[in-house]
């Protein structure tokens, strides 16, 4: 059992060495969203993310003798980095399993903070079987990144400050990977403001938590390569999930689209980086009606740990969904001038040419004709569909 005593007691524990991170209201998204929204800047971490308040709690509580012998995870990257930077300010070793798809900079982060890294399989669950196995053969204790009592608790912390910092706070939504931080947010929210709406958000790319609610016990599933990568989990924790089941009102799942345009929205509107798992629960009351309607509702952002070699990306996704940016496909006459005719009613409708390429071999049969590939940027999706229309009127055939 964990209780709201060991989430305040956490509290007390972490403060000084973990940052109280401000909770801010957003002006603009509220305005958009239709409710008064309150973002919770947990990226704001030394580290990048909140699980640096699980490692820092689970680590103090750990016994002498297990502080000595040294500490080992699996993790995607937060997590290690998290027990690299604790361990390193309290004399503990730590050795981290890294799944082949961690991105660049968290492996080396963990390694810059003194963790000995160890990168093994192409799934995390893979990455977590070799800790274990190594835990056992060399005597380490094996911290749990979210299915660990004390790792919930110390994540627990999140909750109590929003709820501190916030009154009458209606909803509190939050990401979700393998359920550490929902099931902490859980018991602190429900030991203080039960009647408060709880809504957990998952990426449909791993869906762990909303298949193991679906039937009813935990289940595995098979994780597919997101851009939230700290959410790509196949099997979420027990404790988070007899948490969960009988604590949070709703776990909903976002696509792709929707993370990327969280991301973008984010940075355009709040001047806030976060990495795609840090955008999840932004994602989820943008893309789903959660009868939030007029309520104050806080949104976890919970990581910045973006790989940069991606970010351009995910930034060119996020505007693409927001109908900034289109690709289209036209056939024009192959003769002189069929270009020039074709940019020009581009120009006309205010939209700018980012690239431009033909194909006389390929896409077209006709040999009049010229399939001429267009990347435009736009001014919303209207303005494309305004596009279409003046190119179709002109006689130009957009074949997507």
């Amino acid at each position: 059992m964990i209780r709201l005593q060991d989430i305040q007691a956490a509290a007390v524990r972490i403060a000084g060495a973990v940052v109280r991170t401000p909770t801010t209201r957003s002006e603009v998204l509220s305005k958009r969203l239709g409710f008064e929204l309150f973002l919770k800047h947990d990226h704001l971490q030394a580290t990048g993310s909140f699980k640096e308040r699980g490692a820092r709690n689970a680590l103090m509580l750990l016994p002498d003798e297990a502080k000595k012998q040294g500490v080992i995870a699996a993790s995607a990257g937060n997590h290690a980095l998290a027990l690299a930077r604790h361990g390193q300010l309290l004399g503990i070793s730590v050795t981290v399993v890294m799944p082949d798809f961690a991105p660049l900079t968290k492996v080396m982060k963990c390694s810059a903070l003194g963790a000995r890294v160890i990168q093994h399989g192409h799934t995390f669950d893979d990455a977590r079987g070799h800790a274990t196995e190594l835990s056992r053969t060399q005597g380490l204790t094996y911290v749990h990144g979210f299915d660990d009592a004390n790792v919930i608790a110390g994540a627990g912390t999140v909750a109590l400050e929003m709820m501190q910092d916030v009154a009458n706070l209606d909803a509190i939504v939050v990401p979700v990977g393998g359920g550490g931080l929902l099931a902490g947010v859980a018991v602190a929210v429900r030991g203080l403001l039960p009647q408060m709406k709880l809504i957990g958000v998952e990426t449909e790319y791993a869906p762990t938590m909303h298949a193991s609610l679906a039937a009813g016990r935990l289940v595995t599933i098979a994780a597919r390569p997101t851009l939230a990568d700290g959410l790509a989990i196949a099997r979420a924790g027990q404790r988070c999930f007899d948490i969960v089941k009988d604590q949070v009102d709703q776990v909903v799942l976002v696509d792709e689209t929707h993370i990327a345009r969280a991301v973008l929205d984010l940075l355009e509107i709040e001047r806030t980086l976060v990495e795609g798992a840090g955008a999840a629960a932004f994602a989820g009351v943008t893309q789903h009606d959660l009868g939030l309607k007029g309520k104050r509702v806080g949104v976890v952002l919970c990581g910045s740990n973006i790989d940069l070699s991606i970010l351009g990306r995910l930034i060119d996704r996020g505007v693409a969904a927001s109908g900034r940016l289109c690709r289209l496909k036209c056939a024009i006459s192959d003769r002189p001038g069929g270009l020039a005719r074709l940019t020009s009613l581009i120009a006309q409708t205010g939209a700018s040419i980012r690239e431009v390429a033909h194909d006389r071999n390929f896409e077209s049969p006709d040999i009049a004709s010229v399939v001429v590939d267009l990347v435009l940027e736009t001014r919303q999706a209207s303005h494309i569909e305004m596009l279409r229309r003046t190119l179709e009127a002109s006689g130009v055939r957009v074949l997507n």
